[in-house]
Formats: structure tokens, sequence, C-alpha cells
């Protein structure tokens, strides 16, 4: 007869073992400068975002804010024979109302434009942390400056935000893609648009990071 404390132990043991069998984030060398990433999507999160650095203690830099659904990502074309060290944060926050734009054709800026207009300005002073729902951006305004040029303008009500994503969905796009991570209390910004956002849907979002997932190491093959 197993012992209540050995069972515990027993049960210890076979959780310690499903983490070390199924990790959260796992990574392949899908040819020699190329890394695939697989994890699991955190329940409840609004995205995930990918990051890598070169050494396990180095400094993170975000390759991508994924949508919810996508569980894997792909990062090509490395520098061979060098290590990439991986980890992915879900993140959290309210979205704001939509707002559905369609610039002007062409790509032509004034000549006396000097984008001043789109430095992000702060004039936040939210009092709802970011897991209410009352810290959803208010009254999203967006004013077309130029033909690949709009200016978002937008109230703060979060008041623990680690920063704000403008997030655009192209016309036919199936998921919203995050174009812009801002400062917290960040309330305008000018957003300069790709070629494929002509015609797109757009919101704002105060977010917060989850705890990372493990890391999982690649080193590039030689070319």
């Amino acid at each position: 007869m197993i012992s209540r404390l050995g069972l515990v132990g027993l049960l210890f043991l076979a959780a310690c073992g499903q983490e070390q069998r199924d990790p959260a984030l796992t990574s392949e060398l899908t040819s020699p400068t190329d890394v695939t990433l697989h994890w699991r999507p955190e329940a409840g999160a609004a995205g995930q975002v990918v990051e890598y650095a070169n050494a396990a203690d180095g400094e993170y830099v975000a390759l991508e804010f994924v949508p919810p659904g996508r569980n894997s990502y792909r990062h090509p074309d490395l520098i061979p024979e060098t290590p990439f060290y991986y980890r992915v944060r879900p993140f959290t926050g309210p979205a704001s109302a939509t707002v559905d734009l369609t610039l002007p054709p062409g790509d032509e800026v004034p000549e006396a434009d000097g984008h001043e207009w789109a430095e992000p300005r702060k004039g936040g002073a939210g009092t709802h942390p970011v897991s209410s729902p009352e810290a959803v951006p208010g009254n999203l305004k967006a004013e077309v400056k130029h033909a690949n040029g709009i200016l978002f303008t937008w109230e703060d009500h979060a008041s623990d935000e680690e920063g704000y994503l403008i997030e655009l969905k192209p016309a036919g796009a199936a998921d919203y893609r995050v174009a812009a991570q801002l400062d917290p209390d960040v309330t305008s910004f000018g957003l300069i648009t790709l070629p494929d956002e002509k015609t797109a849907t757009y919101r704002v979002r105060p977010f917060r990071f989850g705890s990372p997932s493990n890391l999982t190491h690649q080193k590039t093959g030689k070319v």
C-alpha cells in the first residue's frame, strides 16, 4: 500500500515528468539558418509576443505579437553558427472600439510635413487596472493626415498598463496585427501605414505581459 506522502511524491514526479516531456514552447532547426517555434497559447490571452536573444540571460527582442489562435512562428535567414534563445509571453488587456479607414490613393506626403504630429504624446491618468473591463480606452479617433499617415488619439483609462498597442486588420485579413508598441500613458500617436494597410480596421489596447514560457535554444549551422 502506498502512503499518502508517497502518493503525493509520485504525483509530483509525474507532474515534473510531464513538464519535461511537454514544455509550453519548443523549437526546431528546419534548415541551417531557419528556426520554427511551436507553443501552447495561453487561454484567455489577447495574444502572445515571440521574443529572442543571442544569450539565455541577454536582452530579448520582440519578433512579433501574434493573435491568440496562433501557435507557431518561423524565424528565417538567421546568422550562421550563432546561438538563438526564444521565449513567448502572453499579453492581456481590453481592446477599444474600432475605427474603419480608407486612405487616399498614392503615397504622396506634403513636403512641409516633418511628422511632428506623429510623435507619441502622453496624457493618461487612468484609474482602472488592465484586468478590469473599465480599462478599455475611450473615445478613439483617427485623423487622416496624408496618403499614408493617420493620427490616433484616445482616452487612457488604465492605471497599471505596461504600454499600449495599436492594432490593425487590413481589408480581407483574418486577424489583427500589432502596428505599434507604445509606452504607458500614451494617448496620441501617428502611424505611417504600409501599402496593404490603405483600407483597414484599427483599435488600441492597454496591455500587460504574463509570465514567460520556458526558454528554447537552437544554434544555426554552416551555410
